[in-house]
């Protein structure tokens, strides 16, 4: 029986960066970028020595933590975005406290379990996802698993939204994300002050309120895009973007791709 809790899909992109300074901005997702071309020459921004990067390395950035390097070769990888709540929830059924824990960052590192399940979703991604949502779910699912077995790190406790509020809050973010989203609205669902709510909010996701609608405004305009043949307009204003640029823009800061990019892939 399909487990309801699964909203928010694992995200599967095959990207190409060219050569020179990659930005990684802060996410309430967990980036896993998997090397999938010729071997690349790649330092930290402020680091001289240059280590090679080949094909099949896994670097994984946890959700809240933002990067900068430098990448001397153009670099083709699978990358994927693991929704905290789906780690949130492996976290439950393997009876760990999910307030309590997070996953090591890992930088080129070689682990064959998370190469395969990269490679399966780019196949299903390629084969337009013909195998459905639910195998999609699976595959994410047994990644969360496999890094929280392998890659956990253990927090201090911390004061954040109760789970209960947390669930509230982003359930409203996704059944209303093509509408105005307030900060005084949201703090509402959670049933705290909006003084309060920007504190606990960013403890809890590891971003501001703000930043995490966008990055779901951003998740669904890519979803249709893909998915759908509505105009990028259309797609705007179903996202709930103020106009096209304004999504074009929130869309290349967040994926780093631009909408006319994911359209191509999509052909």
């Amino acid at each position: 029986m399909r487990d309801d809790r699964l909203r928010i899909p694992i995200s599967v992109e095959l990207r190409a960066t060219p050569a020179g300074v990659i930005r990684h901005a802060a996410s309430s997702d967990h980036y896993i970028n998997v090397h999938a071309g010729e071997p690349v020459r790649v330092a930290c921004h402020a680091n001289t020595v240059r280590s090679i990067r080949a094909r099949g390395d896994v670097s994984l950035l946890p959700a809240g933590t933002s990067d900068e390097w430098v990448e001397d070769d153009e670099a083709h990888a699978v990358v994927l975005r693991l929704p905290s709540s789906l780690v949130r929830i492996a976290a439950q059924d393997m009876g760990m406290d999910p307030d309590h824990v997070s996953i090591e960052p890992l930088h080129h590192v070689r682990d064959p379990q998370i190469e395969h399940i990269a490679w399966a979703l780019e196949a299903e991604r390629r084969a337009d996802n013909e195998n459905g949502q639910l195998y999609r779910e699976s595959l994410g699912m047994a990644l969360a698993v496999h890094l929280l077995a392998r890659y956990r790190r253990v927090q201090r406790p911390r004061s954040g939204l109760a789970r209960e509020q947390l669930q509230r809050v982003t359930e409203y973010i996704e059944a209303n994300v093509d509408r105005d989203l307030s900060l005084l609205r949201l703090a509402r669902v959670a049933g705290v002050s909006a003084s309060h709510f920007k504190t606990l909010f960013k403890r809890s996701m590891g971003v501001a309120a703000h930043e995490y609608v966008i990055q779901r405004r951003v998740e669904r305009a890519r979803s249709l895009l893909v998915e759908s043949e509505l105009p990028a307009s259309q797609v705007a204003l179903e996202a709930g973007f103020s106009h096209q640029s304004h999504m074009a823009r929130c869309m290349r800061r967040v994926l780093g791709v631009t909408p006319a990019s994911v359209v191509r892939a999509r052909a």
